[in-house]
């Protein structure tokens, strides 16, 4: 039978029947969430889309590689494209590894195969465009581009969010209720969770460029990355763009703001449960464990917060530092995470060390 690395034969105490009910409802956030937005979202936005769909005539918008940086412009831009290979072929390198490798088709091992997933999303929608601008100086974007860019980084941004959330709660289970982990963690289980992270972050994120093809864009074109973000995009409109920034604000609120404090919650659980049922060694077995998902959390979410929040509070800082913040954004998580991954987590780094020593 194959074991999960936070299960041991240590007795478990039983945790309140309020506790229980508390973490399992983690997993049916993405569910409920997903189910009330879709709601909302057919009600407000559903009778906009064709009215939105046949706007035209709007200017291209001109990306910014590497404002401030320009007599360091091709070593940066050879080592940016560096660093996405390494994202791709780490990635890849473990999403190859868990479906080769049948003991490592566990729950924790499927999360973060799609977790490579979402990384793999991000590295191939912004690539594109930073290679036309690196490589060939071409700057130019068409407005449906860029909007259909921005759709799919922030759906693999919200995504991964979910990811991690889940994430959070294997441990969880796994560490409070080992017994029953196999029994609430199951293939179906697992397969309801990815769609429902999937289906929350299309109807979370399809109704910004659906409000920014209602805005009005006059002489204002210069975007500050290399690639299209919505709080960028809408600050050039020339039009009252305060619906969209409402919006914007509310989806970093409701859906990275929830997942982030329900996964603090379940590592705060966490801790207090290894602390007080575990013995020094099942300690240091778990808490090493969960390092790497925590490190996954900050990889994430501290860019995120950072770009969040210079686009909104801190638009007179330098240029560079704009360039640089965005490009720890969508580069840090997809670069870093299977390195972490692949160090951290002992079942994937044995089989990675089985496989190249058999070539």
């Amino acid at each position: 039978m194959l074991q999960n690395p936070f299960i041991t034969s240590s007795p478990v105490k039983k945790l309140a029947s309020w506790e229980v009910r508390i973490y399992i409802s983690i997993s049916l956030h993405l569910c409920i969430s997903c189910h009330s937005i879709w709601n909302w979202w057919a009600e407000t936005f559903l009778p906009l889309i064709m009215a939105a769909f046949n706007s035209s005539n709007f200017r291209p918008f001109l990306l910014t590689g590497f404002l401030g940086l320009e007599s360091t412009h091709h070593w940066i831009s050879a080592l940016f494209f560096m660093l996405y290979l390494i994202a791709i072929l780490g990635n890849s390198t473990i999403l190859v590894a868990i479906k080769k490798e049948r003991s490592l088709q566990q729950p924790m091992h499927l999360f973060l195969s799609l977790l490579a997933i979402s990384d793999l999303g991000l590295c191939t929608t912004t690539l594109p465009t930073l290679l036309k601008l690196s490589w060939f100086d071409d700057r130019e974007i068409g407005f449906d581009a860029c909007l259909v860019q921005m759709f799919f980084i922030h759906v693999f941004s919200l995504i991964e969010s979910g990811i991690l959330l889940t994430m959070a709660f294997d441990c969880f289970v796994a560490i409070s209720h080992p017994l029953r982990y196999r029994a609430i963690l199951n293939q179906m289980t697992i397969a309801k969770i990815g769609i429902g992270i999937i289906l929350r972050a299309v109807a979370v994120i399809l109704p910004g460029p659906i409000l920014i093809k209602r805005l009005k864009f006059c002489e204002a074109n210069v975007l500050s990355h290399a690639y299209c973000l919505h709080p960028d995009i809408i600050k050039l409109a020339c039009s009252d763009h305060r619906i969209s920034s409402i919006y914007g604000l509310m989806v970093v609120l409701v859906t990275f703001g929830v997942d982030s404090l329900l996964i603090l919650l379940s590592y705060l659980k966490i801790l207090a449960t290894v602390f007080r049922l575990a013995s020094a060694q099942e300690q240091r077995r778990a808490l090493d464990t969960c390092v790497s998902h925590i490190l996954a959390v900050l990889l994430l979410y501290v860019p995120m917060l950072g770009v969040s929040i210079i686009h909104r509070f801190a638009k007179h800082i330098p240029p560079v530092i704009h360039t640089i913040m965005g490009y720890i954004y969508l580069l840090v998580p997809p670069v870093l995470n299977p390195i972490v991954y692949c160090i951290k987590t002992r079942e994937i780094r044995a089989h990675l060390l089985k496989l190249f020593s058999q070539k």
